[in-house]
Parts: C-alpha cells; sequence; structure tokens
C-alpha cells in the first residue's frame, strides 16, 4: 500500500492558488483512476483505490500548510507504513512552471509543509516536485504561492495534472523513470507523434549544360593528308 500526499490549504478560496497544485493534483489521480468519494480521517481528506493493482490511499491533510505532518504522521501509523510508504506531491519554486521532478528523500528547501511533514515522520519519504515557477525575489513569495494561477498557466497545468493521473501507476510502484516519461508525454508530447511523416521531394538534379561544340576549338586531323586544320579554317586558307 502506498500513502499519496497533496499539500495545499484547505477551504474555497485557496482552491486554486499555487501553493495547492498537491491537492489539484490528487484530484486528478482520483477522478481519473476511479476512487471512493472523498471522507474525512486523520485530519484530512482521503480517498481509496487502486493504483497498478495495489491499494492505495490519498490524503489532503486538512491541517494548514504548516501544519501538514500532523495528518500524514497519524495516517502512516494508523495504516502501518514506514516513510517509504508515503510520497508527496507539492508546489516547487526553483522549478520552471509546468516541470517536475522526482526525489527520494532530502531537506525541506523552505517549505513549510515539507519541513511539519519530517519534524512528524522524518525524512525517507518521496517528493514529487510540480514546478510552479519563482516571482524573482524572495519578499514576493508568499504572495505568489498564495495567489490563483493565472488563466495563461491553464494549458500547461492541466497538461502537467493529467501526466501525473497517467503515471500515477508507475509512481505508486516505484518506476521513476516510468512515471517521469508519463508526464513528459503529456506536458512536452513528441512534434510528429501521431502524425504521417509528409512526403518530401527530393531535388532533381540535372546536368549542367555542356557548351555548344567549338569547330576550331578542337581540330581533328583529316585521315588522308594529316591535315589538322578545321574544314573551316582550310575553306578561308583556299582564298588568301
Amino acid at each position: 500500500m502506498k500513502l499519496i500526499v497533496g499539500l495545499g490549504n484547505p477551504g474555497a478560496q485557496y482552491a486554486r492558488n499555487r501553493h495547492n497544485i498537491g491537492f489539484m493534483a490528487l484530484d486528478r489521480i482520483a477522478q481519473d483512476h476511479g476512487f471512493s468519494g472523498w471522507k474525512s480521517r486523520f485530519q484530512g481528506q482521503t480517498a481509496e483505490g487502486r493504483l497498478g493493482g495495489d491499494k492505495a490511499v490519498l490524503l489532503k491533510p486538512q491541517t494548514f500548510m504548516n501544519l501538514s505532518g500532523q495528518s500524514v504522521g497519524d495516517a502512516m501509523r494508523y495504516l502501518k507504513l514506514s516513510p517509504a510508504d508515503v510520497i508527496v506531491l507539492h508546489d516547487e519554486l526553483d522549478l520552471a512552471p509546468g516541470k517536475l521532478r522526482l526525489k527520494q528523500g532530502g531537506g525541506h528547501a523552505g517549505h513549510n509543509g515539507l519541513r511539519s511533514i519530517i519534524q512528524h515522520i522524518g525524512d525517507g519519504f518521496a517528493r514529487v516536485r510540480l514546478g510552479i515557477g519563482h516571482p524573482g525575489h524572495k519578499d514576493a513569495v508568499a504572495g505568489y504561492v498564495l495567489h490563483d494561477f493565472a488563466k495563461a498557466d491553464e494549458d500547461w497545468l492541466d497538461d502537467l495534472l493529467r501526466g501525473v493521473a497517467d503515471g500515477a501507476d508507475a509512481l505508486a510502484a516505484g518506476d521513476g523513470a516510468r512515471f517521469q516519461n508519463a508526464v513528459a508525454q503529456r506536458v512536452a508530447p513528441a512534434r510528429n507523434a501521431g502524425r504521417p511523416q509528409a512526403a518530401v521531394a527530393k531535388p532533381h538534379h540535372r546536368a549542367a549544360p555542356q557548351p555548344a561544340a567549338d569547330p576550331a576549338a578542337d581540330p581533328v586531323a583529316d585521315p588522308a593528308t594529316g591535315d589538322t586544320r578545321s574544314p573551316l579554317q582550310r575553306l578561308a586558307d583556299r582564298f588568301r
């Protein structure tokens, strides 16, 4: 069994915030993989289903971001799981919008949700870092992450979330390469995928035109006399 956690803040006013991309990813997984309806457990919202044949529990902590670890710790202990069975999806300022990285273990890099989880269960869990970009200055970070995604973000955001859901079976199975490939197929599909190759006309190479023969330029000897003058030269010499 895997416990897959999405980070965010509860409440309709935060639903479309950049900080809530973890919640959004879990909603897409639950929808695309036919999980049960959400119910209140472990100081959060949970949904249950199967990914790749194995049971999985999705968890959206309702403790607000800074206390996410309380909910994750309660769920992990009740389900008798270890930190290695926990996967956390969260927003990542240091990745460009639409980019994704998968990481096992490590620090919190200033992310308060990760900080809280590490305090409660240690740092041995996996993280799916979902890029949202950086506002450019650290003083603008709080307002940036607690602001809704812009309309211009809708296309890449939808592709990223669909890609995460496409690869959820592989993510739960621990196949990071296959998971990231599934996301890449959505976010940056091959340009010619599914399209027949257009026939490319090959240029027709014509032989370079040969210059017209000059009768005086390349004289041929008369077989009877050995005279190498051209017919034109011989005719001209007769009237001299």
